[in-house]
């Protein structure tokens, strides 16, 4: 029998980061199952090399969504890291946090614990600061010596310039931080690599790590369900290439599968709503209502122009150009290569400027559509404005498809569902388009091709968002935590799954609701986090 003191299901962002920190500080024997792949690949380290594999590749998974009936019966993908880093191995690596209302929030909804955790913007920002190493920031809200690498971009295209610039025109305030004193305005992002090499959590958190006896990585290992006596997780039953597989933890399990697939093995292992298990022939080991519902992702929808020049980073990537490139980063260190293809974004309120932002922007200069939405438009010089509604109000679920652990879950996002989030969305797209039409944008832009420029009524607008509105890459909430009297609250405060002794989840599934930004940066805040928990350390 294979023992081990913490056994951690998913090496994501946030599994790396609770896996490296236990192993390290805790003295106890730590194993990291994760399903994927390894994820030394150049094409992986360099950072614009997942345009390269977004639509189709190894290091992905794709789920493909239940007919969405609200958008007209559409199905689309939500692809999902398949590598150990998880998200931070295959994303654009865009280093967001969200705001302090966020966290705020959080504490607020999580106030009616019996612990006296709290989870307020004061108390989270030291696991962010205490992980980052910043290559322009030193203060109160960044540190500068911590193992996630976090840089300027090493390199910005024309067109990312002309967006920030037009934008300004609209009367938006120009922002050198948007995880600053204020979210609002225009400017270049920050992002997780330096020097033109990723900075994922795999790299970051267990590559120093691998060395240490303490740490113990599977990959290609996919969990089939967490085993569970007496209302206690003892133990994981997972399988690889070469056959089925039972270790035991003599401390604690950590879930970090991700938003889709944690409350999939939730669920296998006995824990959710007990109507849906008893479906599936499950026997119930907890009867915790909330397993997969409240799923929240951003909504993300697509204005494209044709440029009128050879602007952006069309053909970038092929023939000479990509020698060109190559070499300009072999010799130099510098040019494209070190770009991850989205350098400028924007955070705006179109109905109300003064408030809180309601829809965050990324420019990225090519024309760029999602790979089930690809036929509607040629390849050309051009750029993509994406418009993401920050806060969405509208929420989904992840089923069981099937009590086989090999299927993929049913996932039901409901994006644009709610008509807040709707309008919101409209409300961005009008406000980018007026962006598209000013100076210096404008002057190197041919056409928008979308939406359909001959027709931008409302209707027509909302038909655009409901034919191409895709998933940011954002799934959360799905097992989240809350107050000691929520039903849906499958996790206290502290993580842990109600009515399970040592079982807890520390990945996206946790939040109770979605930060307004990218989630690569929380879900290693909660990685963070819940090491912290384990060892005492908040307790």
């Amino acid at each position: 029998m294979t023992k081990f003191d913490h056994i951690i299901i998913g090496g994501g962002s946030a599994g790396c980061v609770v896996a490296a920190r236990l192993a390290a500080e805790s003295g106890g024997r730590v194993l990291l199952l994760e399903a994927g792949h390894s994820n030394k690949h150049p094409l992986l380290d360099m950072p614009p090399g997942i345009f390269k594999m977004i639509n189709g590749s190894k290091f992905m998974r794709y789920h493909r969504t239940t007919p969405q009936e609200h958008l007209g019966g559409r199905v689309h993908d939500i692809p999902q890291g398949n590598v150990l880093g998880g998200g931070s191995s295959v994303n654009a690596q865009v280093y967001m946090r969200g705001r302090p209302e966020d966290y705020n929030a959080w504490d607020e909804i999580l106030r009616g614990n019996n612990d006296g955790l709290g989870w307020s913007w004061k108390d989270v920002l030291p696991h962010f600061t205490r992980m980052e190493g910043n290559n322009r920031f030193a203060n109160d809200l960044h540190g500068s010596d911590g193992p996630l690498l976090v840089s300027d971009p090493g390199y910005i295209d024309d067109m990312s310039r002309w967006f920030v610039q037009s934008v300004q025109t609209l009367g938006e305030p120009f922002n050198p931080d948007f995880n600053g004193a204020s979210q609002r305005g225009v400017g270049f992002y920050q992002f997780t690599n330096r020097q033109g090499k990723r900075s994922s959590a795999a790299y970051a958190f267990i590559t120093p790590q691998l060395t240490n006896p303490n740490l113990t990585v599977r990959l290609g290992a996919e969990v089939s369900k967490i085993i569970i006596e007496n209302g206690r997780a003892i133990g994981v039953s997972y399988r690889d290439k070469t056959g089925e597989h039972i270790v035991h933890a003599e401390g604690e399990i950590i879930l970090a599968a991700g938003a889709l697939v944690t409350p999939k093995l939730l669920m296998l292992s006995g824990i959710g709503p007990a109507d849906h298990l008893a479906e599936h022939g499950i026997n119930v080991k907890a009867d915790l209502a909330g397993v997969g519902q409240n799923l929240i992702d951003h909504p993300e929808v697509p204005i494209t122009a044709y440029a009128n020049g050879p602007y952006g980073y069309y053909k970038q990537g092929d023939g000479w150009r990509m020698v060109r490139n190559g070499l300009q980063f072999k010799l130099f260190g510098s040019g494209p290569v070190t770009s991850a293809g989205v350098e400028a974004g924007a955070f705006v309120n179109p109905e109300n400027p003064e408030a809180p932002p309601t829809i965050q922007a990324f420019c990225v200069p090519i024309i760029y559509l999602d790979r089930d939405a690809q036929e509607e438009l040629k390849d050309g010089y051009g750029v993509t404005i994406t418009t993401v509604v920050v806060k969405p109000k509208s929420r989904g679920e992840v089923r069981l498809a099937s009590s086989d652990p090999t299927v993929m879950p049913a996932v039901s996002p409901n994006l644009l569902k709610h008509p807040d989030d709707m309008a919101a969305m409209v409300a961005g797209q009008r406000f980018f388009l007026r962006a598209m039409d000013a100076n210096p944008l404008a002057q190197r832009l041919k056409n928008v091709a979308l939406p359909r420029p001959d027709d931008t009524s409302d209707a027509a607008l909302v038909t655009h968002c409901k034919r191409f509105v895709k998933t940011n890459y954002h799934p959360a909430g799905t097992a989240k935590m809350g107050a000691d009297g929520d039903r849906m609250a499958v996790l206290d405060a502290q993580m842990r799954v109600r009515e399970i002794a040592r079982l807890r989840v520390c990945d996206m599934s946790a939040v109770p609701d979605i930060n307004a930004g990218n989630t690569n940066a929380p879900a290693m805040m909660l990685g963070d986090r819940c090491a912290d928990l384990v060892m005492g350390h908040l307790a």
